[in-house]
Order: structure tokens, then sequence, then C-alpha cells
């Protein structure tokens, strides 16, 4: 549960660097105090307002509740807001989602920050929003009526049927409906509108940025929106198939031996881009083989362990990914360098048996909206069963979650900027699937210059999910949108093979970081050029 713990805490979106705006700080600070009262609002079309609550906080610190599997936090030297909370419904359809709009009384800087959700949790418990009031920004979040991070119990009906209406507002429907109550809010309480409004989200908080951007282009200025989990109803299925692999195998590698491979790799592929940097700048370029370690003793937990044939062919079926039966490719595999252990757990059972343990992401979503039972049963699925399910989750659910709607027409015409990192060693979501979406968006759109205009990717080298630190990404896409300055570089620390932090500016794609001598601590020893795929 410690490893769950700490991928979520990290997919919690916090507001990045305050960019400020051309309109002076200082009158802003010098606005007058603002009433924190319920406002009167028209409810957004197909709902109905159900409460409209108003909570004055004065500045201090505020203390986020612990919401399972995360334990409670606490945000200092936030400044006084108002908190609104706006409770809606979609008539007969049994739904309850509430909206909360932070409101900083005296630090206002213009803007509104939305921020998104992680895993099963559609937004956010209180970080992120006392960050963005930090920032200067008035936050807002929706929980769409849906339950925490790891809870599906909300999947399916008494009947057994899967909530349609439920599942709707947490793959879209709730984050436009939040966008268009807090612009409302907002306005209300400042008796001026945003000057400019944003969406922040990582993880599903970066899939929500991402349906965003495809179906309601005009709700935001600029999006960012990190390791997407795009493509949901195909690579949710995806991130299933190591646990498959192993109980299909007979074979639970321990978390020290899955290590031992993705070392080895690392190792033997490290200069690729010219620097040994403990950084993997192209993991697909890294044709290491996972049977060259066959033989080789790891010492694992006070035990010294022989990798095994078998343990080497159940690190190649993860690293190459879910395939058919006949061999045909559905998806990508866990990325090289990233953590094979994340989807690939084990624990020893009772009976000192080494066991599977899926990620509950992916092993809710099968388990509940594709096999429509709340219980999950992964060593049941075979080879076989995981293809039919991944073919069944994509005939169901690509409509209505796909979130992969290449056509951004609407979201360029809006004059929209969307902005995206992702690490190439992110263990939960592969950056193949953002890749292979900014891909379709330049075969539809115009090719790669003309996508450019509104749309950027960043690949950061040996990032994993959502935990890059020390960059200035929200900083960089208020400076495109209020200033027109389109991002060529984003600066930002990964961490080396060895643990170590590291200075790095992230290349845009499809460029990749290459070493050009001097100082490898500096970043200005790299430049960005084309990536060198065998």
């Amino acid at each position: 549960m410690k490893r769950l713990v700490t991928v979520l805490a990290a997919a919690v979106p916090l507001a990045a660097a305050l960019y400020v705006p051309a309109a002076s700080a200082a009158a802003e600070n010098a606005t007058p105090r603002y009433s924190c009262t319920a406002p009167l609002l028209a409810a957004p079309a197909g709902t109905r307002v159900e409460a409209v609550t108003a909570v004055a906080h004065a500045a201090g610190t505020v203390d986020v509740p612990a919401v399972f599997p995360l334990g409670e936090n606490h945000v200092p030297d936030v400044p006084a807001f108002c908190d609104i909370t706006v409770t809606l419904t979609h008539p007969g359809q049994g739904d309850h989602a509430k909206v909360r709009v932070w409101l900083p009384e005296q630090t206002w800087n213009g803007r509104l920050q939305t921020v998104g959700g992680s895993a099963y949790a559609a937004g956010d418990y209180g970080t992120a929003l006392a960050g963005a009031v930090k920032g200067g920004y008035a936050a807002a979040t929706t929980d769409a009526g849906v339950s925490s991070y790891i809870d599906t119990g909300w999947a399916l009906k008494a009947d057994g049927q899967v909530d349609t209406a439920l599942l709707e507002n947490f793959a879209s429907r709730s984050e436009h409906e939040a966008a268009l109550v807090a612009k409302a809010v907002v306005a209300g309480h400042y008796d001026r509108a945003a000057s400019y409004s944003y969406f922040n989200g990582c993880s599903t908080g970066g899939r929500q940025g991402y349906a965003e951007a495809q179906k309601y282009p005009e709700d935001y200025d600029g999006i960012l929106a990190n390791a997407p989990a795009v493509h949901w109803d195909e690579f949710e299925v995806a991130t299933l198939w190591p646990q498959v692999v192993m109980n299909e195998q007979k074979t639970y590698p321990s978390a020290c031996e899955f290590k031992a491979f993705t070392d080895a790799a690392v190792q033997a592929c490290d200069t690729n881009d010219g620097a040994k940097d403990g950084l993997l700048a192209d993991p697909a370029a890294c044709g290491y083989d996972p049977r060259r370690l066959i033989g080789t003793v790891v010492e694992c937990e006070g035990k010294q362990l022989t990798v095994t044939a078998a343990d080497a062919e159940v690190v190649r079926r993860i690293w190459d990914g879910p395939r058919t039966p006949s061999g045909q490719k559905l998806w990508a595999g866990v990325p090289v360098g990233a953590d094979l252990g994340a989807l690939a757990g084990t624990t020893v059972d009772a009976a000192g048996q080494r066991v599977g343990t899926p990620f509950p992401v992916p092993a809710g979503w099968v388990s509940s909206w594709v096999q429509k039972q709340p219980v999950p049963n992964v060593p049941a699925i075979t080879y076989d069963r995981f293809a039919e399910l991944f073919q069944q989750s994509q005939a169901e659910y690509d409509k209505i979650i796909g979130t992969d709607d290449p056509d951004l027409s609407g979201f360029r015409r809006a004059g929209g900027k969307l902005l995206t990192w992702h690490g190439t060693a992110d263990q939960y979501i592969p950056a193949d699937g953002t890749v292979k979406y900014r891909q379709q968006v330049e075969r539809r759109m115009g090719g790669a210059q003309k996508v450019d205009d509104f749309y950027r990717v960043f690949l950061a080298p040996g990032g994993t999910h959502c935990g890059l630190t020390g960059t200035d990404d929200l900083a960089a896409l208020t400076a495109w949108v209020e200033h027109g300055q389109a991002p060529r570089t984003l600066a930002a620390t990964v961490t080396d093979a060895t643990g170590q932090a590291v200075s790095r500016n992230l290349c845009p794609y499809p460029s990749v970081a290459r070493y050009q001598g001097g100082d490898i601590a500096d970043p200005a020893s790299f430049r960005c050029g084309p990536a060198d795929r065998h």
C-alpha cells in the first residue's frame, strides 16, 4: 500500500511558480475584502442546483483530511479565502456532484485554475486547491459525484448494470460543468470575470484536461495536462498485462529481481544519447535482451537468488506489452527503465508462496466496468481472455471515456494552448500513449509544425508517474497563453538510476536531449535533436 500511497500523492497536481501578469500584483493585493456568501447561480444546461454553501477561511494552515489510501496533509501559509461549494444533479439520474471554488480574499491574481483528479477521484481534496490559492489563483475542482482514489463502488447499480450517468460525469461531463460554475462564482464574487482560465491535472487529471480540449474547447485558455490517461479504455486493460503474464507463466519475480533487470537495461543503453548519466532519453531505442541476465545471482532480502529463463521471459513479455494469442500487438508495455514492480507487484501469501498483487486501478476497471463484477479475479484471466476483455473495453467505452479524439480544431480556433509533459519511465501510464495521440493529432491537423502552434508535448528522461519536480510548467503555460511565448524547452528535475536528482531541459516531441560535452550535470551540456530509433 505504501507504493500506492506514494504514486497517488505524486499525482496530485500542485501549483507551479507564479507568473505575474501585466496587471499589477500590488493593485490586486489592494483589492478590498469581499463578502463570503452563497451566490445565486444559474444551473448549467441539463443540471439542477441542489445546494450552495459558503465558508470563510482565515489565513493559515489548511488541514486536508485523510482520504484512503492517502493520509492527512497540512498546507501552511495559505492566504484567507472563501470556500464556495455548489452541488449539482442531473434530474432523474440520481447523481450529486460537488463543485468547490476557493476564492482568495486579497491576493487574487485575476486568474482561475481548475485542478483535476487522480485514479478514480475526479477532483482534489484540498492540497492542490490550497497550492493554487497560495499562487494567487481562484481555484476549483469537482468530485463528479463519485468516490475516492481506488473506490470503484460507484461503478455498478443495484441491478449489476454500469451506472452510465456517473461514468459520464467522471469521463467529462462534470469537468465541463465545473468550469461553467467556477467561472460564474468567480465573476459574481469579484464583480468581474477571470482574465484567464487554466486547467491543471496529471494522470486522471491529465485525461480530464484532454477531454476539455476535445469536447469543450472554449472552457479554458490554457490546459496543463501531464502524464495523461488518454486511450483510457485501452491502456487501463493493458496495464493489467504484467499480472496476466506472471499468472500465465506461473513465475513471480520479486521486486529486487525486477530491479536487477531494469538496472541492467539502463546500464546497457545509458550512453545511447551520448551521456552516461543514468537516464534513458529514448527507452524505445533500448534493445536490451533480458535473457542476458539469466544465471546472474541477485541478493533479495538476505537471500541469494539466481535469475532464471522463466524470470527473463516474464520481463520480456512485460516490456514487449500485451498481444493477442496470435501475436497481434495491442498496446505498449512497461517502458524499459521504469519500475516493473509497480504493475507487476507481488507478495508472499500465508502458505509462503509468492503471488501477484494487481494494481487496484486497472484491476478495478476490468472487474467493475468490463466484467461487471465488483470483486476482481485476475488469476482467472488467461491470454485468450485478456484479448477479449481488451477488445470489449474498446467497444463499450471508447466513445465515453477513450479521450482520444485527435480533432482539436475547436480548441485551436478558440485560441487555447495545451501543454503536456510525460516521464519516459512512467511506471503506470506508458508515455507511448501520449506520443501516439500527438501523432494522431499531427496527421489530422496538418503536421507537426501547425500542431506546435497550440499543442506541445515534452518527454522527461527517467521521469516517473507525475513525479517531475523543479519544473515551471504552469508558468510556461501562462507565458504562452498571455504573451505568446511558446516553450522551446521545459526546465525540470528528474531522478537518475542512482536516485540522484538531475536538472535537465526537456525537449519538445519528437526531439530528445543529446549530450554535447562539458559538465554532465549542467543542462546546457545537452541539446535537443532527433530521436535515434532502430
